[in-house]
């Protein structure tokens, strides 16, 4: 329908995740109205990423270092492993606070999907307790099907470990109203309700 360029680049945008091919269409055309410096920079940038970014070889985060910042810092918690889906989930629980070590295990349990534990870096995390001393590992995985499937998934295989494996817990957000909450959502903050005191 368009030149072959333009063709192409429509493709290689609607190949990402989450991207359509209106989507793919509209980027392309906004695109190539800004200056071609512009897509250079990008350009650049994709390729700066592609060469430069791989997996920390302990925490499986993304980053340009191995190991990454956070396992090479001597100040956070190392008793305490915080395991989570993806690398973007690190970013959340560092915004919240969390100052101990990583483990990304690179998705989710979903068979439907294909994916089971090989898919995962369980093994790199069985290993990396054998070596480590780690008193709790805080399960921080979605809550869906998925990630509480992934959840008591690791719960078993960590029990006969002697490690304390939490859960986050889950219910309704700060700010919300009841009304708008929804069963499920209801369900899990009445079951982890904590006791108040004076």
């Amino acid at each position: 329908m368009y030149d072959d360029a333009v063709d192409d680049l429509i493709d290689e945008f609607s190949r990402l995740p989450g991207i359509g091919p209106k989507g793919a269409q509209r980027i392309t055309f906004w695109l190539l109205k800004r200056p071609a410096a512009d897509a250079r920079r990008l350009a650049e940038a994709i390729t700066a990423a592609a060469e430069r970014v791989g997996f920390c070889k302990q925490c499986w985060n993304l980053s340009e270092a191995d190991p990454c910042a956070y396992c090479a810092d001597p100040a956070r918690r190392t008793g305490m492993v915080c395991v989570v889906e993806e690398p973007r989930d690190v970013v959340a629980m560092e915004k919240a606070g969390f100052r101990g070590r990583y483990h990304v295990l690179g998705g989710a349990l979903n068979p439907l999907e294909g994916v089971g534990p090989e898919q995962l870096r369980i093994r790199e995390l069985l290993a990396r307790l054998d070596s480590e001393e780690v008193a709790e590992l805080i399960v921080c995985t979605n809550p869906n099907i998925e990630g509480d499937t992934t959840a008591m998934y690791l719960a078993r295989q960590l029990e006969p470990l002697g490690v304390k494996v939490s859960r986050l817990a889950s219910g309704l957000p700060v700010g919300g109203d009841l009304e708008y909450a929804d069963e499920l959502t209801l369900e899990r903050a009445l079951h982890n309700r904590r006791t108040l005191t004076s």
